[in-house]
């Protein structure tokens, strides 16, 4: 946060601490309503088309100069750590659409389905609508910072799209994916996600 700062609307960090046992972050607040709220469901397309504009936003953001990487190799090696360390619990973590594959199952999966390359950007790792904050013209700022790092683009845009489909319902990815200016990429959508699943 403190290094996004200099280049997005993030919430200004006044303190952070811990000990053996946790660890705490205290923030100044931020303007506005996380994209969840009731009050932008009037217009449900006008909110995806808010969602896009405010990831692109980020996404400009300069790789040259962000310190925290999650590009294809960072994140295969962690997806690696977390299994051999017993960390994935497809019960708990994986979506129906993965339900079906076990631990090793996926991270092999991962492995297989690896893309060739990568589109990078300055991700937010975890773009999802109570992370975004809005007012009623567009985005205003982001929270939940914890696993922002350069990497592929369709990182963020599999999760939004996710997220869109879970807090407003279905039908409404492709004009998230239009809205930003992509074309749909299956294969890269069904890596992310199921990454996303491995490794959050």
């Amino acid at each position: 946060m403190r290094w996004a700062s200099s280049c997005l609307s993030v919430p200004d960090v006044l303190e952070a601490g811990a000990d053996d046992q946790s660890s705490w972050i205290l923030t100044r607040g931020l303007d506005g309503r996380d994209a969840t709220h009731p009050a932008f469901r009037g217009d449900v397309l006008g909110l995806v088309e808010l969602l896009a504009d405010g990831l692109l936003a980020f996404h400009r953001a300069p790789i040259e100069r962000c310190p925290f990487q999650f590009r294809l190799d960072d994140a295969l090696r962690i997806a690696v750590d977390r299994l051999h360390g017993g960390r994935i619990d497809p019960a708990r973590h994986f979506h129906p659409e993965y339900a079906h594959l076990s631990a090793a199952e996926a991270v092999e999966t991962l492995q297989r389905t690896r893309p060739r390359d990568e589109n990078l950007v300055v991700c937010h790792g975890d773009y999802r609508l109570p992370n975004v904050l809005l007012n009623d013209e567009r985005v205003i700022g982001y929270v939940d910072l914890g696993e922002l790092g350069v990497a592929d683009r369709w990182w963020d845009l599999a999760v939004g799209s996710w997220s869109i489909t879970w807090n407003l319902g279905p039908g409404l990815e492709e004009h998230f994916f239009q809205a930003y200016g992509v074309e749909l990429d299956p294969e890269r959508l069904r890596f992310y996600r199921l990454l996303y699943d491995v490794v959050s």
